[in-house]
């Protein structure tokens, strides 16, 4: 009868090969993959900011630098100004009207310094000389801001001024051609209902002019136009980008704006020529010009796409006239990132390429043992014990294999008692009745260890969710972490749950040896969030949201941690393998009334437990599961009233579940410490 009841015991429909190998090789997979993806995108990001980053700085580096350049400009037109104004000569031909001498002499220090203007006026505003159009002359300039400044302050006024044409005009023919630009329609620039500017952008110096006696006399004054003057943005060009250049593009630009205008830029046209006229874009319009701020970021110029600064220029008077522009052309910095992102993308295939190959080589390895005690567990079940075997694999299957082959020998031997009693049985009847009880003993003893040969078939399975967990996870041990890297505590969790593991399936052996708990103080609240750092990446909890109620402030218990652990993740896993369709799982911890105990409940919102299977789940090799072995609930039970506490269910059909444990407040292994 013993035999026939272990043939009735069905074959495996999934060989477990397949199952654990699939999975391994799976997990393996997704622990690389999804971390790769998600490591390149936050890489590239960083990286991409970090380029144009750098890029932005060095383009706000350049326009201080471009402003200083152009300072310089006006501090070299102030200079000659005043040397001009200081010659004892030339106040001496001022103060009597010399005009003769002032014509020989004030064109030739104009043309000899570079200026487009040098005129002097008296101290009434009215023109003494045009050093550019010496024949025109006695119109007034009072209405001139740099000349009424100079009057009334008697002090020197430098700075960027807006000069009409007429103005122009009557300082040279020449210069009011210069100035006169057609506005050019730009994308994305503001609508502009004139065609042309007439008016021009100067950089000026008006200084006073004294006679010995300090007599106010007049005023000189000596500017640069810059519409159509390349000197400066071209000597920016040279100083700050050194006249680089990338597949045939010059790598910097540098550009002076009468207001929105471009007057002298050395930004190039599709034909090459400069792109005089051309207009900004809105944006930077009503950044700069409007608001006076200054404006750093990326904008297609012209004809390609630079990263750009933009300051505003402003008056002495500190009305904004135009602006200041440096630029650095993107295309070297997006080759730069494109040559980054193929390689990164390269080294991560590979890196992928090379764990699932790993894994395919790991899970063989641990699948192979596996398939040969599936099959061994089979003939068990038949009956048949005479088979001796050895599994060569991982520390805790050799265990296994060696506990199975114990078991198998003592099943043997009882077996072979049984065959000799039965067989003398009713010769001896009458003088052997006291020795029926004890072979209704052995038989019973017989019965309870066939079960354990029905649990080695299932303990591949029992093993199954904390191997997954742990190799899961074990695919970043792979990749030779650094010391300062933030995967690394996952790596350090994998080892520690590998130990528990190794743990679970020893005491699972030794089940009806009831091992005295290790007992050291633990924190119950620390034990739950380890639990669930475990399970989370699990692939039955993706459809299962997990809600953590802890009481803070939890006295520690005197506990063996790794069982109240092991009863821990045995409840959740239950209630994961109850919830198919996917729910929620709340855990809470606190004090009871008393505050003698503390309880930890477990919520789900599974299909609940009928009351008949209720009343045995704590049963030992009791099970509603198809591959289950019914230990895990009577284990729990077991340790928990080791510790000295209690463990109970409360169930409604199609409400869900929820298990609750109370363990005693004991921190000391003598009662009397903890009263």
């Amino acid at each position: 009868m013993h035999d026939q009841r272990m043939r009735q015991v069905p074959a495996q429909r999934t060989s477990i090969v397949k199952t654990i190998q699939s999975q391994l090789i799976l997990s393996f997979t997704i622990a690389i993959l999804v971390p790769a993806i998600i490591t390149g995108y936050v890489g590239m990001r960083i990286i991409s900011d970090q380029i144009f980053t750098r890029a932005e700085t060095k383009t706000i580096s350049d326009l201080n630098s471009a402003r200083e350049i152009y300072r310089n400009k006006l501090a070299q037109i102030n200079n000659v100004t005043r040397l001009t104004a200081v010659r004892s000569l030339i106040r001496e031909a001022v103060k009597g009207r010399d005009r003769a001498f002032l014509a020989k002499d004030i064109p030739r220090t104009l043309y000899r310094e570079q200026l487009d203007i040098l005129t002097i006026v008296d101290s009434r505003g009215t023109v003494i000389l045009r050093g550019r159009n010496p024949g025109l002359y006695g119109d007034n300039l009072l209405g001139d801001r740099f000349i009424d400044q100079v009057i009334k302050t008697r002090q020197a006024q430098t700075g960027t001024d807006l000069v009409s044409r007429d103005e122009l005009l009557r300082e040279s023919p020449d210069l009011a051609k210069q100035a006169l630009l057609n506005i050019i329609p730009t994308q994305k620039s503001r609508p502009r209902p004139e065609q042309q500017e007439t008016s021009g952008m100067m950089l000026k110096s008006a200084v006073p002019l004294f006679d010995d006696g300090d007599n106010f006399l007049g005023v000189l004054v000596g500017g640069v136009l810059l519409n159509r003057n390349f000197e400066i943005v071209d000597k920016i060009n040279e100083i700050v980008h050194e006249g680089q250049e990338y597949e045939g593009h010059e790598i910097g630009t540098a550009t002076i704006f009468q207001a929105d205008l471009r007057i002298s830029t050395n930004v190039k046209n599709a034909d090459g020529t400069r792109a005089i006229g051309t207009l900004v874009s809105e944006e930077v319009y009503d950044r700069v010009l409007k608001e006076g701020q200054r404006w750093v970021g990326e904008a297609f110029v012209v004809n390609a796409d630079y990263i750009t600064a933009y300051e505003p220029i402003k008056d002495p008077m500190g009305a904004t006239v135009g602006m200041i522009y440096v630029g650095v052309l993107k295309q070297p910095f997006d080759d730069v990132l494109q040559r980054t992102l193929v390689t990164f993308l390269g080294i991560t295939f590979l890196g992928i390429l090379i764990v699932v190959l790993m894994s395919i080589v790991l899970a063989r390895r641990i699948s192979r043992p596996l398939k040969t005690l599936e099959g061994i567990s089979k003939k068990f079940a038949e009956g048949n014990y005479e088979h001796h075997f050895v599994a060569k694999g991982p520390i805790e299957i050799e265990h296994l294999a060696s506990s199975l082959n114990t078991m198998a020998h003592q099943l043997e031997a009882e077996k072979r008692e049984l065959e000799e009693w039965a067989s003398t049985l009713e010769k001896k009847v009458a003088e052997r009745a006291d020795e029926m009880k004890k072979i209704n003993a052995q038989l019973f003893r017989s019965e309870k260890l066939a079960s354990l040969g029905k649990l080695a078939a299932g303990v591949a399975h029992e093993i199954n969710n904390p191997l997954t967990g742990i190799l899961t996870n074990s695919s970043l041990l792979l990749e030779d972490l650094e010391q300062d890297d933030p995967r690394r505590d996952d790596v350090e969790v994998m080892v520690k749950e590998t130990i528990r593991c190794r743990e679970i399936v020893k005491r699972l052996l030794d089940f009806a040896r009831q091992t005295e708990p290790q007992k050291r103080p633990a924190s119950i609240n620390a034990l739950i969030e380890n639990i669930i750092l475990l399970v989370r990446n699990q692939t039955s909890f993706r459809n299962i949201s997990i809600e953590k109620q802890l009481e803070p402030s939890l006295p520690d218990l005197l506990v063996d941690p790794d069982q109240i652990q092991q009863v821990f993740v045995n409840i959740i896993l239950n209630a994961a393998e109850a919830m198919t369709k996917g729910g929620s799982l709340t855990i809470r911890s606190g004090l009871t009334p008393g505050r003698q105990n503390i309880a930890v409940t477990f919520a789900d919102t599974g299909p609940g437990i009928r009351e008949e299977v209720r009343e045995k789940i704590f049963d030992p090799f009791y099970t509603t599961k198809e591959h289950g072995t019914g230990l895990g609930l009577s284990i729990s039970y077991g340790i928990i009233e080791q510790h000295g506490g209690t463990i109970s269910v409360e169930s409604f059909v199609g409400k869900g579940s929820t298990f609750t444990i109370q363990i005693p407040i004991v921190t000391s292994e003598n009662p009397l410490d903890s009263i």
